[in-house]
């Protein structure tokens, strides 16, 4: 399936925040204590204003790509210490009576739709992708994947026809490809004797493509072939057919898959009915072109 740029945006925000959320915050636990620790608990004060475990939570969500860059050991008391920061300026600012203002008021209540957005993303729709879902679109993968035929090939790269041609001939006279590989071949690979591994159409430049899927036997090598990398002479090593990656090599991609779709799934329902106005109307034509689904703001 595929996703509009906007949905992708709009649901990927929400899938880090609240991956940041599960992924960082039990780290901080454990390095609190071994056993698991309750919401509430505090782990400072600050004038009288208590800083709690769910306070470093929330903090960790917001600054998760800072943390991320920080050595673990140091994550809880950065948080710590950031936090004692809120709470100062936090009263400062509403000595100053900053918390009166109506842009506050405003900026309040968007913070508030942005916590419940996430809540409602982590407790409806992540909830809903299962383990067993997951499995069940790994399974509906392999039974729909069709093999497409894969070859591992080997070659050896030079900068010109006379060379390719001079590699092929000494080829052709029973020069070990490995070792010619190492000796001759520009390429950075050559140090395995050219080995490429496998690979199917569409992986490789044209004219090599061409020229390594048209060998029919293994040990064949073919006749110098020119890409934009210079001049190529391949040797045919396995052919066979592409196989479904492993479940545990997929999975974090399909989990993914499965939160983008539910995440649109949601949206569009309960979207319906919701009456949108946007007064500029180019700025709701732009709307409506990044809307998949639904129906385009008026």
């Amino acid at each position: 399936m595929m996703f509009s740029p906007l949905r992708l945006v709009r649901a990927a925000s929400v899938v880090a925040a609240m991956m940041a959320a599960t992924a960082l915050t039990p780290a901080f636990a454990q390095e609190a204590a071994p056993t698991a620790v309750a919401p509430e608990a505090v782990v400072a004060t600050v004038g009288g204003s208590t800083i709690t475990e769910a306070d470093l939570g929330f903090a960790a969500e917001d600054l998760a790509q800072e943390l991320q860059q920080m050595p673990p050991e140091q994550r809880r008391a950065f948080l710590v210490r950031v936090l004692i920061d809120m709470k100062v300026m936090a009263k400062a600012g509403a000595d100053a009576g900053m918390a009166d203002t109506p842009l506050f008021k405003q900026r309040l209540q968007y913070l508030q739709d942005r916590s419940l957005r996430r809540a409602y993303f982590a407790d409806v729709i992540a909830t809903g992708v299962t383990a067993e879902a997951v499995k069940a679109a790994y399974d509906k993968f392999v039974a729909d994947f069709k093999p497409a035929p894969e070859i591992r090939a080997s070659h050896i790269l030079v900068a010109t026809e006379e060379e390719a041609k001079a590699v092929k001939a000494a080829l052709d006279g029973g020069a070990d490809f490995a070792a010619l590989a190492k000796e001759k071949s520009i390429d950075p690979g050559a140090a395995n004797g050219g080995d490429l591994g496998f690979f199917s159409k569409g992986m490789m430049v044209a004219p090599f493509e061409a020229a390594a899927f048209g060998l029919s036997d293994i040990g064949q090598v073919s006749d110098p072939v020119q890409s934009q990398f210079g001049w190529h002479v391949i040797r045919l090593e396995e052919k066979r057919e592409s196989s479904p990656p492993a479940f545990e090599k997929i999975a974090p991609q399909l989990q993914q898959q499965l939160l983008m779709t539910t995440f649109d799934d949601t949206v569009a329902k309960l979207m319906d009915g919701v009456a949108i106005d946007i007064p500029d109307e180019a700025l709701s034509a732009a709307v409506a072109a990044q809307t998949e689904t639904g129906a385009p703001a008026q």
